[in-house]
């Protein structure tokens, strides 16, 4: 979570944050981390009036990097390790997993039991009682994330992460604020941040797999205008 004296930005995970946080760094003096992947629900008092600025990702597109992201990595969060049976389960049955979580609930004590009990510094930071309201509610892990961040935020401008580029400086525009051309010339030219190594996220999927993700993140991908196949 990033406060300005403006609005404040919400970092979903696996969005594009970083490139964002990078952004305000730059060009916002007043721009200051407060907590990492805090959600609305932790805005300081003195910031609870202003807008929230966040992102989203095509779900289909989010749950195939946050795989490959963490199969890449040298330590799994737990996360990872519990729906993937510490990493011997591939994509499809690790998915499964997380999408049963709001309905079945099948891991879902483990996992929460197994998360930090409290907000940290870095890495998820969802600590289990965070995720435990997930039981029953029927939603994607990643709908899931969404609520979590924003809930409770009065006034929210979303940019889809699939067009950063072109979406970030409309949003900051919406919000109320002037673009300068420094802040133009930076979006265009910087390099992605945290980019997974992964093929085509539609090759990751049978059908029976990509139909219960626009089942359980259904809200959202109509929310956000989603298909499966689009972006690429």
């Amino acid at each position: 979570m990033i406060v300005t004296d403006s609005f404040v930005f919400l970092h979903l995970h696996k969005s594009g944050g970083s490139f964002v946080y990078d952004f305000l760094k730059r060009f916002y003096p007043s721009a200051r981390e407060i907590g990492y992947h805090l959600p609305w629900s932790l805005v300081p008092d003195a910031y609870a009036d202003l807008p929230a600025l966040g992102l989203v990702r095509n779900p289909w597109s989010y749950y195939v990097s946050w795989y490959t992201f963490q199969k890449q990595r040298p330590q799994q969060n737990a996360l990872f390790r519990i729906l993937s049976d510490d990493g011997r389960l591939e994509f499809e049955p690790t998915l499964r997993n997380m999408l049963d979580l709001g309905t079945t609930g099948a891991r879902l004590d483990t996992l929460v039991a197994a998360l930090p009990q409290g907000y940290g510094g870095r890495g998820l930071n969802l600590p289990g009682p965070a995720l435990a309201p997930i039981a029953g509610s029927a939603l994607g892990f990643y709908s899931f994330l969404y609520r979590h961040m924003y809930n409770g935020a009065g006034r929210a401008y979303f940019v889809r992460m699939e067009h950063l580029r072109d979406e970030l400086l409309k949003m900051l525009t919406g919000a109320g604020q002037s673009i300068t051309g420094p802040m133009r010339e930076w979006v265009a030219a910087a390099p992605a941040k945290n980019v997974s190594a992964h093929g085509r996220y539609v090759d990751y999927y049978g059908a029976e797999l990509r139909d219960l993700v626009a089942e359980r993140d259904a809200a959202l991908i109509a929310a956000h205008g989603y298909r499966f196949g689009e972006p690429k």
